[in-house]
């Protein structure tokens, strides 16, 4: 039995980490794939889907920063490493039968369209999955606020994070065996309690906007769809209450 998804139009934001698989760098062939298939689910419901893949896996400004090197610099580079790593994943879902496209916030029109609004979301209503490389485009900026400006811009109903852990947590539950975690928050109580979601620039602007986010575990199969369809309490749902 298909399920009926409870949106109809969603922007998906990975870490760049999480296609490293067991690996300590770079991407795995296994988890492009794992990752192509389980957005894959999702677009047979008919669910117009936008994704933001960050760099980590090959490059992190931040990191190169604090190394020394010039953030302006280190920044431009871990823009690019997003660029690398939404083209696997391009590759990946159109070996699915999923049209997709890559549009990069920073031109390079060999091998990706710019970013321009209108035309992502004319593919999006074509049914075509848009994944948006290059973060912002400028220095200082995260992917976790490229995703959150990408989702605005496009109207997209929810801002999913797949990423390495299941939900949010008081504190760490890696380092804390009585760490408890949330199945719901507001926006204001991640900044309260200082929870490490998303940099606050980003989570600001998704409060800012009203856009709901939901935090689950990517490596937990069919956990995409399970929260595109609505199912059970998967992860930490956080909003304006």
């Amino acid at each position: 039995m298909v399920e009926s998804p409870e949106f109809e139009r969603v922007l998906i934001k990975l870490s760049g980490e999480a296609l490293m698989g067991n690996q300590s760098f770079g991407i795995t062939p296994e988890m492009i794939q794992y990752v192509a298939a389980e957005i894959a689910k999702v677009y047979q419901l008919k669910v117009q889907i936008s994704v933001v893949v960050g760099g980590g896996n090959i490059f992190r400004g931040v990191a190169g920063s604090s190394a020394g090197m010039d953030r302006t610099s280190a920044d431009n580079m871990g823009m690019l490493a997003t660029v690398i790593n939404s083209l696997a994943l391009c590759d990946a879902l159109e070996k699915k039968g999923v049209p997709t496209r890559v549009q990069s916030a920073i031109p390079m029109d060999r091998i990706a369209e710019p970013f321009i609004r209108r035309k992502a979301i004319r593919h999006l209503e074509k049914g075509r999955v848009v994944i948006f490389a290059a973060g912002t485009g400028n220095p200082y900026f995260t992917t976790d606020t490229a995703a959150v400006l990408r989702a605005n811009e496009t109207r997209a109903q929810i801002l999913f994070k797949a990423t390495k852990v299941d939900g949010v947590y008081d504190k760490d539950p890696v380092v804390h065996q009585d760490a408890v975690k949330y199945d719901e928050l507001s926006y204001m109580q991640v900044i309260e309690k200082q929870l490490h979601v998303m940099d606050m620039t980003a989570i600001s602007l998704a409060m800012e906007q009203g856009l709901p986010l939901q935090v689950f575990d990517l490596h937990q199969a069919d956990n995409i769809y399970k929260a595109v369809t609505g199912q059970g309490k998967i992860g930490t749902r956080i909003y304006n209450k």
